[in-house]
């Protein structure tokens, strides 16, 4: 930690050691604050979102009037991220894409259609309240059905390329989403039910059934655990080097010079291919326990140092034309799906719930639509396979596949 004074305002700048020591100790915060206060839970607003917005807020306490200045170390940032999208690849087997049939590909094209039409409409909002447009894209797929963890990835991305606030808009308009979507995924579902007059039926196919039991939790035994974190990092490192040598061969074709493939992109494809193949040659047990601490330590510790680092001063002047964006996109995935989804789905007991878990992961995150995809199944003591196999698979998994490349075409296109 170093620290200096520019006339009478302290610059504190924390190194990577402390920089994780404080993320440790805000997440650890960020639980105890979701113990105590229910609304949090019932929202499933992270741990570390809610740890990071209060070092964020003591951070703008200090800055607001002059006190002094914070800055942390990103450096394990892109190895951290890196882990998580490497953890997705790893989960996308084209088995599960078997196990969720027609539904689900239904399901998964529409949610593709819902990353694009997010953009558009935040772009084009963005336009008509003259702001940049880039800043559209942040409150738009980016937050929207990216959630949190691509708006900490995609925001610093856009103001790498000189979109100012990019950041602050993607974290402020995330934690929007969460909000929206735990507070209206489920009476969604309630609404089509008791509209529609729907019959209390669920299917009870064992496909579905099935799934959920081969992926009980198994205990964690070290040399598993070391395994699976020597795949990750093999995949990681591989997945990087080949994304840089195709980044630079493209780059190298006339028209084509500003061309970027981030080296996660190229990791998460590799694990996609990885995860086929082994699943096929049965080459090596990955093993989903071991997959899954690795995976949520690592962007807990990302998402955290994220949110400590939101400068809320950036928001001042765009609070007016965020708030009426994110209220036309709220708006807009009720009606998409109420008009749109349900009937594609199939229109049943099961479609409604799936509808319940579209609008929370569409406005918020996967673990979003899985609380409440449950919470409207509580209210009818009738749980649906069918839906919480679809919806997870799609919203922590299958999206990103194609959205991620989606996504950043709009920033490249648009922060220029």
């Amino acid at each position: 930690m170093t620290w200096n004074y520019t006339g009478k305002v302290l610059n504190l700048v924390f190194n990577t050691e402390f920089t994780i020591a404080i993320a440790a100790i805000m997440f650890y915060c960020g639980f105890r604050l979701r113990v105590k206060f229910q609304f949090l839970r019932r929202l499933s607003v992270p741990s570390g979102v809610a740890g990071g917005l209060v070092m964020a807020l003591v951070v703008w306490l200090f800055y607001s009037p002059g006190i002094a200045t914070v800055n942390f170390d990103y450096s394990m940032q892109t190895s951290l991220i890196a882990i998580f999208f490497t953890r997705i690849g790893l989960t996308g087997s084209v088995d599960a894409l078997r196990k969720g049939g027609r539904t689900l590909v239904t399901y998964l094209l529409a949610c593709w259609g819902l990353v694009i039409f997010q953009n558009i409409l935040g772009i084009g909002l963005a336009v008509l309240f003259d702001i940049h447009p880039a800043l559209g894209v942040m409150a738009g797929a980016v937050s929207m059905e990216g959630g949190h963890n691509l708006a900490v990835i995609f925001g610093p991305i856009a103001e790498s390329m000189g979109v100012s606030g990019a950041a602050a808009v993607a974290m402020a308009a995330a934690t929007f989403g969460v909000i929206a979507g735990g507070l209206l995924g489920a009476p969604v579902a309630n609404w089509l039910i008791q509209y529609h007059n729907l019959d209390l039926v669920t299917n009870y196919d064992d496909l579905y059934k099935g799934y959920h039991e081969e992926n009980e939790k198994e205990d964690v035994e070290i040399h598993d655990f070391i395994q699976t974190l020597g795949i990750i990092f093999a995949i990681m490192a591989l997945g990087r080097w080949g994304a840089e040598r195709l980044e630079a061969y493209i780059k190298s074709r006339p028209g084509w010079a500003n061309f970027a493939l981030p080296g996660y992109l190229g990791a998460m494809f590799l694990a996609v291919l990885f995860r086929n193949i082994n699943d096929y040659f049965k080459l090596i047990k990955v093993h989903p326990r071991s997959m899954d601490l690795i995976s949520r330590a690592s962007v807990s510790l990302f998402l955290t140092i994220s949110m400590m680092s939101l400068r809320i001063w950036e928001l001042y002047s765009l609070a007016l034309p965020l708030i009426l964006i994110l209220t036309a996109q709220t708006v807009s995935i009720v009606v998409i799906t109420i008009f749109i989804v349900f009937p594609l789905m199939g229109g049943d007991y099961d479609s409604a719930i799936i509808c319940s878990g579209f609008v929370g992961h569409g406005l918020g995150s996967a673990s979003n639509a899985v609380s409440t995809m449950r919470s409207a199944c509580e209210n009818y003591n009738l749980l649906s396979y069918k839906a919480l196999l679809i919806v997870p698979l799609c919203s922590a998994v299958l999206i990103d596949l194609v959205a991620l490349p989606i996504i950043l075409w709009f920033i490249q296109v648009f922060a220029s």
